[in-house]
């Protein structure tokens, strides 16, 4: 099988790229800078989409950047190079003599309502209430094929939640405070924490690329990507610091993260959704680390 990856070079897209490499497939990344195994997002412009059998989007502005200020600047990046590349791909999935056979968008858990009751599943209905599910929702949409296309490319939406690997995502901000002894509960600490670890994320989004065994739906199938535990962030940072052997007792209130990091991008630390990957289950995926204490020892210990 030969795929397509928007934004490859990054966190999740170096282990999706080593998994698919592992299975024999054929990666091609598409990346700002020319290289072997590379075409540019220019080339893709201009001369239409390579042949290949599968396309993965991974695109977009790092929206934790610790360097980056929350202004109007760091925001309209965020919608343009998740939105835009999303449109890219789409158009000249749509414009193919030979399109593929599947089409895989990966987004977000943003739109889904901050809630300690709510339990979300991929059937859940939603409407955007705020910047970030807002977001989701134009991002979403700048995937879907028309009609034509969609009857024999498969489309596919996977929402992951915080991604966890020794890399990149999350955990590289969060390691050196916790070794450091400085770790604590952010905001509540009562808030879901919907997490997974990056080799299960890159695992889902391999078999979304498989061939549809009959004809495609013409709407994306939707798989939350989720373990299937649930967590809060309290549980998250306890288990943290046992693995590590470190004290968690310096909390963060939510204040000072709102101040840190803008109160619309704050959110998604202070408050949290219960996500169940109803579909993914569903779909036969095995995990390889369904519970917190294996992904995290996995990631400390490597």
């Amino acid at each position: 099988m030969r795929v397509l990856i928007g934004g490859g070079s990054g966190f999740i897209g170096r282990e999706l790229t080593h998994l698919l490499k592992a299975k024999g497939h054929e990666v091609t990344v598409i990346s700002r800078q020319p290289g072997p195994g590379r075409i540019t997002w220019g080339e893709l412009e201009s001369g239409g989409l390579p042949q290949c059998d599968s396309v993965v989007n991974l695109a977009g502005e790092n929206l934790m950047n610790p360097l980056r200020w929350w202004n109007e600047s760091y925001k309209k990046d965020l919608f343009s190079s998740r939105v835009d590349t999303t449109k890219a791909l789409s158009r000249v999935i749509a414009e193919s003599s030979s399109p593929p056979h599947s089409w895989v968008l990966v987004s977000g858990l943003a739109c889904y309502k901050p809630s300690l009751t709510a339990e979300y599943t991929e059937d859940s209905e939603w409407t955007p209430f705020d910047l970030l599910s807002r977001l989701v929702k134009e991002w979403e949409a700048a995937a879907r094929l028309p009609e034509s296309v969609a009857k024999t490319t498969k489309q596919v939406v996977v929402r992951p939640g915080a991604v966890l690997g020794r890399d990149g995502g999350a955990m590289k901000q969060m390691l050196l405070p916790f070794w450091l002894g400085l770790g604590g509960t952010l905001g509540s600490g009562r808030q879901s924490f919907p997490w997974i670890h990056v080799s299960d994320l890159a695992g889902i989004i391999a078999l979304s690329l498989e061939p549809p065994a009959d004809a495609p739906c013409p709407s994306p199938q939707v798989y939350n990507g989720v373990a299937p535990a649930f967590n809060t962030n309290y549980e998250f940072t306890k288990e943290l610091g046992q693995i590590l052997r470190r004290p968690t007792i310096l909390p963060v209130p939510s204040f000072v993260l709102n101040t840190l990091l803008g109160s619309e991008r704050a959110v998604i630390l202070t408050q949290g959704q219960k996500v169940i990957p109803k579909r993914t289950l569903e779909s036969g995926y095995q995990y390889k680390y369904p519970d917190l204490t294996s992904a995290l020892k996995q990631i400390v210990e490597s």
